[in-house]
């Protein structure tokens, strides 16, 4: 039977008043939300696994408290990620930093950095030189605790923080070295990913709106890794997790509202192969003169000494100029290097009290890339396409992805979009919204919008992946979900891709005239389709497949019928041609010999999360063959054995409730630096798919406190 709750929210879906409007009406069903603690004493509470809760007397007390949390867990990539920052990386550590080095400083992103510091609002301002002071405080009093050669960066200021920040979302995320030097993204920027899902109140049973964070990033490197704490202030408080070094939680959620970020790839940044002429460039007809600055850096020496290394910086109009290994000179342009408030607007949006408030802070557009997906309790769902997209004169996505024609103003762009012209949905007639990476043209289901009603360079018309489809097909049917079913569709691990061509796959196998053809036919028939611990067809399955469809699984040739957006969810499917698929089957049947020893080998005997003194099996695969749970594997030693190196990093799924309900974990644990007890403490979560409850309330903070590190805030 229907709660009041569901019974309103269905009826107005029927009116069809939830395609673009809050759900003013529904809040007034809901309990107030459960008020959050007022901290009387500013205090780091520890709980079991290494999360800090902090209570601040006051928001700048809170930033401290939790540079300080970082410090302690952290500390020796933080403070090294902020000496990259500066671009003093060459200087500090020496020529393997040197392409960093030059890197940011041609992109100009510690002097930037400096400005951008410098246009906070003086309260934010603060609060960053807050966080800045808790990290100096923890290496004073624990100098022990870091790695030698990071401490020539101390003290850190606020503009590392920005720095550190502006790198991360500007000179990684939008515009990567490897893009503009033609060398491709690194496998760590390749294998970006994250799934998300908004579910509005009428698709639950509690009559709850319910929230899932579920990034998935590298395992290895650091300025991916992410640090889950519990900040509580007399004005706000926030739960979650975000990389380390970030003074703010993108991955959040309290009592009243939570968002979470998947990676979305938008344009935000230009390449333009320059025309070389005279010692300029071309440009309108004309050869322009390069913009020449000349600067320097050191560089240390296996003794220690430092060498300074002069280096020459060349811009165009359309910015600096890089010259690849094929000889093509190229200048890069990145759009949102006049918005300074990436920091400050997501402070703003994850302790916003209404849907009405986050959507003013969203809408200053100053965060540069990433879906935001946004729930909250008064029964709001949120997609935004978000980023600084620029406004194009002409030309698709793939125009602008390759090398632009740099010789013409033609191309030249000036302008961005604002919020309101990028692909977004809010509160749609299908109950939920979602993004897995997949371009913007199935946010829900049914779809609201076309890709025909943005312009033809906004996101790619490409296929969605099968992580993707699967994404929306395991919501899209769904009524009466709690909290707990919600948790097991998150654990989804079905090979879709199994589904799509195994029908046709097998009957040709069997008829094969070679017995281990046959024998791998049979074994496909039994298998269930998932990648869990105790299968035994998964790595032969995963084998296949990498042949059949490219090392990332993504290739549609091999398919009889490719993916369509006109039915995105159920393409691509069946084989092209059998014949050669078996023939395919027949090298993967050597392969997985090769690489596991045999072709039934458990899954999680081969896939391993081992971590320290840790060592669990492992399940779950590549979102490209389908699944929802994602692990990326290293390849195979030579015992067969593999580790991730990419995938599932945080997971929460909060349920809107009156008090909010959460459960989730971070997969590799809450702290790197040595002797930590939570280097790997969470992995027998991840290896048995149980989820811990994440504690808000302060009764279950103080139950569950093994540490109490009271604090006072220094200068």
């Amino acid at each position: 039977m229907l709660n009041l709750w569901s019974r309103r929210a269905l009826l107005l879906v029927a009116a069809g008043t939830m395609g673009a409007m809050p759900l003013v009406a529904l809040a007034e069903a809901k309990a107030p939300a459960i008020a959050a603690y007022q901290p009387k004493t500013n205090e780091i509470l520890w709980d079991g696994y290494g999360v800090p809760h902090i209570y601040g007397t006051d928001d700048n007390a809170v930033f401290y408290g939790y540079g300080y949390a970082q410090a302690r867990s952290h500390g020796s990539e933080i403070i090294r990620l902020y000496g990259e920052a500066r671009g003093k990386g060459a200087e500090y550590w020496g020529p393997e930093f040197e392409k960093t080095t030059v890197w940011l400083l041609a992109n100009s992103v510690p002097e930037r950095a400096i400005q951008w510091y410098q246009q906070q609002s003086p309260a934010f301002r603060a609060k960053l030189d807050a966080f800045a002071a808790g990290i100096n405080a923890y290496a004073t009093e624990n100098p022990q605790t870091l790695d030698p050669e990071v401490r020539r960066v101390l003290p850190v200021r606020g503009e590392d923080v920005v720095a550190h920040a502006h790198r991360l979302m500007n000179f990684l995320y939008v515009a990567s070295p490897g893009r503009t030097l033609g060398e491709g993204d690194p496998v760590e920027l390749q294998e970006q990913g994250s799934n998300s899902w908004a579910i509005g109140p009428s698709k639950t049973a509690s009559g709850s709106t319910m929230l899932l964070q579920n990034p998935h990033l590298s395992w290895t490197n650091n300025y991916f890794t992410y640090y889950e704490a519990h900040l509580v202030s007399p004005d706000f408080e926030v739960y979650g997790a975000t990389q380390i070094g970030l003074p703010v939680i993108r991955f959040a959620f309290n009592q009243q509202m939570g968002i979470t970020n998947t990676v979305n790839n938008m344009l935000g940044a230009t390449n333009y192969r320059l025309t070389l002429k005279d010692g300029g460039y071309e440009f309108d007809g004309l050869v322009r003169a390069f913009e020449v600055r000349e600067v320097s850096y050191n560089l240390r020496q296996p003794d220690g000494s430092l060498v300074a290394k002069p280096l020459t910086l060349k811009s165009t109009v359309h910015g600096p100029v890089f010259d690849r290994a094929d000889g093509t000179s190229v200048a890069v342009r990145v759009a949102g290097l006049d918005r300074p408030g990436m920091l400050e607007q997501y402070f703003d949006m994850i302790t916003a009290d209404s849907f009405a408030d986050y959507e003013a802070a969203l809408s200053r557009m100053q965060v540069p890339t990433f879906n935001i997906t946004y729930a909250d309790r008064d029964g709001n769902i949120n997609y935004t396409f978000n980023g600084v997209a620029p406004k194009r004169s002409e030309g698709d996505i793939a125009f602008w992805s390759g090398l632009v024609p740099g010789d013409s103003s033609r191309y030249l762009w000036s302008e961005t979009h604002p919020l309101n012209e990028l692909p977004r949905v809010t509160n749609p007639p299908g109950g939920f919204v979602q993004n897995a990476n997949d371009p913007p043209w199935t946010p829900t289901w049914p779809v609201t919008y076309r890709p025909d009603d943005f312009p033809s360079y906004m996101a790619p018309r490409t296929a969605h992946s099968l992580r993707a489809q699967q994404g929306v097909s395991l919501i899209a049917d769904k009524t009466d979900l709690t909290l707990e079913r919600l948790q097991g569709l998150q654990l989804s691990h079905r090979a879709v891709m199994a589904d799509r061509v195994l029908p046709d796959l097998i009957p040709a196998a069997l008829v094969d005239a070679d017995p281990e053809v046959q024998a791998a036919a049979r074994l496909l028939s039994s298998w269930d389709r998932e990648f869990s611990k105790d299968s035994r067809a998964a790595l032969l399955f995963e084998e296949w497949a990498r042949l059949f469809a490219g090392n990332g699984f993504a290739g549609q040739g091999g398919y009889a019928v490719p993916w369509s957006l006109d039915k995105p969810l159920s393409t691509p499917y069946g084989l092209r041609d059998p014949k050669a698929a078996v023939e395919q089957l027949r090298t993967a049947i050597a392969k997985t010999h090769q690489k596991y020893g045999a072709i039934d080998r458990p899954y999680g005997e081969a896939s391993r999360l081992i971590l320290n003194d840790v060592n669990l099996p492992g399940e779950a695969g590549y979102g490209n063959l389908g699944s929802f749970r994602v692990f990326t594997w290293s390849d195979p030693d030579a015992q067969g054995i593999r580790t991730p190196t990419h995938g599932e990093t945080w997971v929460a799924m909060i349920e809107f409730t009156t008090p909010v309900k959460a459960y989730g974990y971070l997969s590799y644990g809450n702290a790197r630096e040595p002797g930590s007890p939570h280097r790997s403490d969470q992995l027998e979560l991840v290896s048995n798919s149980r989820f811990r409850e994440l504690l808000l309330r302060r009764e279950q903070v103080e139950a569950a406190t093994r540490e109490r590190t009271p604090f006072s805030v220094q200068p």
